[in-house]
């Protein structure tokens, strides 16, 4: 008889491996990588091998910390991603995508939810601050491609995962307060003062000013004594940690500082390289010049080492993080009771709630109507969901109520999870042959 640990390595082996081998194979078809693992987790769910056997609400809590340390990582490397300049007018479309678009989505679902779901106010305001943010972890076909990428799709969607993820939370908070479980102070004012005002700015200001203060004692070491060489591993994962505890501790939100975090950390990169070149050229041309030792240590090419190699590793994390929650939201299909509303409230959130909300929240912007109607259909739900969805159930939800929040939400991750990553590669590739 196989012991559980054993089956689990062989089965996680065969995965992993076969991922590799195929992964070209899987970028020319109409599915992504995300189709795959959910797939595998249904099958290891309880009736087939039962490797995985997890209810969303009975275990939430363990949930909960599974899903925060994936988005961690992945709001970290897309802050990485983004090298545009912070005053750059091209930072105005996802900051009106993660703000204003994710208002009226919240709007439009407490809405619905209380008209078309049966909802109280509480538990659909709450039910819209789970599903409204975009998903930083499965949206990668979608993000950016390289660090010079400046098409406004795709640094629109990469922006607005990057940041709705954080802007969410005072939502989550106003619904759990509507229900009676945060306290929202006389008439919402320290709903506003704290949930909304202080824990984003103390946020945002942690992890920009710990990413800046980082990456220059690392660039600075490393430029002028040859040291902090080669530990751009640690460097990732404890400015990772370090800027969501702080900001925590401050009662800010952790998830906005660790995505300025990373965004900081390529702005040094960004002033010592240029604007127009890519940094990974610079790294190549310190690395093949005679008088050039070590490009890490090199003057002009260490704050590109710096960047680049953390986004690397940050990415390979990212992958390994995507597999892991993707392959529980597959088992956990088998212990969830999927409500029959989610037959149409989904095609409502994607078809309709979405686009409309993309359509106010860029109204001005310079984008074209083919940019406009991809921004508006590539608004894909996932792990961060999930995370919200086990946040809320953690601090006390009604079983009943956890429930049922739990088959609407499943059902709308999954759903995106197919219906996104089935039409990614078609619609992206005539995009770009179209010259985006």
């Amino acid at each position: 008889m196989i012991d559980t640990f054993t089956l689990w390595c062989l089965v996680a082996g065969a995965l992993l491996i076969v991922m590799a081998l195929s992964g070209e194979v899987v970028k020319r078809l109409p599915l992504t990588t995300a189709i795959i693992y959910l797939g595998a987790g249904f099958a290891l769910g309880p009736p087939a091998l039962g490797l995985i056997d997890l209810d969303p609400t009975a275990d939430a809590a363990f949930v909960e910390r599974v899903t925060e340390i994936v988005v961690l990582v992945s709001l970290f490397t897309a802050g990485l991603k983004l090298r545009m300049p912070w005053r750059d007018p091209r930072w105005r479309l996802p900051v009106s995508l993660a703000f204003a678009s994710m208002v009226v989505t919240v709007g439009l679902i407490a809405v619905i939810g209380v008209a078309g779901l049966g909802l109280s106010w509480g538990a659909a305001v709450l039910l819209g601050a789970i599903l409204a943010p975009t998903d930083p972890v499965l949206a990668s076909d979608v993000q950016v491609a390289h660090a010079t990428d400046r098409d406004r799709v795709r640094f629109g969607l990469t922006g607005e995962a990057g940041l709705n993820d954080g802007a969410a939370f005072p939502f989550v908070m106003l619904g759990l307060g509507l229900l009676d479980l945060h306290d929202l102070g006389t008439a919402g004012s320290r709903w506003l003062a704290i949930d909304v005002v202080w824990a984003t700015l103390a946020g945002l200001a942690i992890g920009a000013g710990l990413g800046t203060a980082i990456g220059h004692l690392v660039v600075y070491l490393r430029r002028h004594h040859r040291e902090a060489v080669g530990t751009d591993d640690f460097l990732a994962l404890g400015l990772i940690a370090l800027a969501y505890g702080a900001a925590i501790l401050a009662h800010g939100y952790g998830f906005l500082a660790v995505f300025a975090a990373g965004s900081a950390l390529r702005r040094i990169e960004h002033r010592a390289t240029g604007h127009d070149e890519e940094p990974g050229a610079v790294v190549a041309r310190a690395t093949t010049a005679e008088d050039v030792e070590d490009p890490a240590t090199d003057a002009q090419a260490a704050p590109a080492v710096m960047a680049e190699t953390v986004l690397g590793f940050n990415e390979q994390l990212e992958r390994i993080g995507e597999v892991a929650i993707v392959l529980l939201v597959g088992g956990m299909l088998w212990q969830t009771d999927l409500p029959w509303e989610a037959f149409w409230f989904a095609p409502v959130l994607f078809l309709v709630i979405r686009p409309m909300a993309t359509w106010l929240g860029l109204r001005g912007a310079e984008v074209s109507p083919v940019q406009r109607r991809l921004i508006g259909w590539f608004g894909i739900r996932g792990i961060g969901s999930i995370y919200y969805l086990t946040y809320a159930i953690a601090h006390g939800l009604p079983d009943p109520l956890a429930d049922r929040l739990a088959g609407l939400t499943i059902a709308v991750v999954t759903t995106s999870i197919v219906v996104h990553g089935i039409s990614v590669t078609p619609l992206m590739e005539r995009y770009g042959r179209n010259g985006g």
